[in-house]
């Protein structure tokens, strides 16, 4: 089987900043991926790459056995589910959650090309599988932050696609709205034929246990990479933040990391 992604010595300059340098990394079947890193680590950048929406000033990018300058990438963006925050904006408020849903099929914003009644219908029932079904008739912009992400949710699983990014999904959500968000990433995970997932995050408590795989991003070079037991360490992530952590136990298989605080407690000489 082709790999999924492979990045080869890609490094991206901007004027004259370096903004990703000299990246190698590949994703294998069944593998899933989580990025982490701190603002301005340059997780976003390596997401458009990803997309085409920028072109790597050296290197190589592959991504489901197609190599970018020798292939369609409106085509290998229908191959791909997109999960993003920053889509919201986009997206017409006075549209019905399913026809969003739908336009997921055609990668576009907004419904331009011709579908089928059956299409709809399959949008309605992708709704209905995330928890949507009361979401359906409704214009997107009367829905609430959480409903809004199982929207997005299910037009990424439009496509049926081979790959499944997922940037920043807990971003504008309140507790219990992200939880039950992550929920719906395990199960898709747990799916009979799943895609490979790649979750873009700032907090190490949102890589659930599906995702083997982690890399640490860190000022556009790559910290570490691989099994994600080996890096969400107390010892692994203080290198990585520079300074002294806290971890704890969320749940099984999941961590949250803290910055270790002085004692104000204590009387100061």
């Amino acid at each position: 089987m082709p790999m999924i992604i492979h990045f080869q010595d890609v490094t991206l300059e901007r004027q004259t900043a370096r903004v990703l340098d000299h990246l190698n990394w590949t994703v294998q079947p069944g593998e899933n991926w989580a990025i982490l890193g701190l603002n301005g680590a340059g997780k976003t950048t390596m997401l458009k790459l990803l997309h085409g929406d920028l072109w790597p000033s050296s290197g190589q990018i592959e991504v489901l056995g197609q190599r970018f300058g020798q292939t369609s990438i409106p085509a290998l963006t229908r191959r791909i589910g997109w999960f993003s925050s920053a889509l919201q904006d986009w997206l017409r408020p006075g549209e019905t959650a399913e026809r969003i849903v739908l336009s997921g099929k055609f990668a576009s914003i907004g419904l331009y090309e011709q579908y089928r009644a059956s299409e709809l219908a399959t949008a309605r029932s992708l709704l209905a599988q995330v928890g949507g079904s009361k979401l359906i008739g409704r214009p997107y912009g009367l829905l609430s932050q959480g409903e809004r992400q199982a929207v997005m949710i299910a037009r990424a699983l439009m496509t049926q696609p081979e790959l499944l990014v997922l940037d920043e999904p807990c971003n504008g959500l309140d507790l219990f709205a992200r939880e039950k968000l992550l929920t719906q990433v395990t199960q898709i995970a747990q799916l009979p034929n799943p895609p490979a997932l790649l979750m873009v995050s700032h907090y190490p408590e949102e890589i659930l246990p599906c995702f083997n795989r982690v890399l640490l991003l860190k000022q556009g070079r790559i910290f570490a990479q691989g099994p994600r037991d080996e890096l969400l360490t107390e010892t692994t992530l203080q290198r990585f933040y520079g300074t002294t952590v806290q971890t704890f136990i969320v749940q099984p298989g999941r961590i949250a990391v803290y910055p270790q605080l002085a004692d104000t407690t204590k009387p100061q000489n």
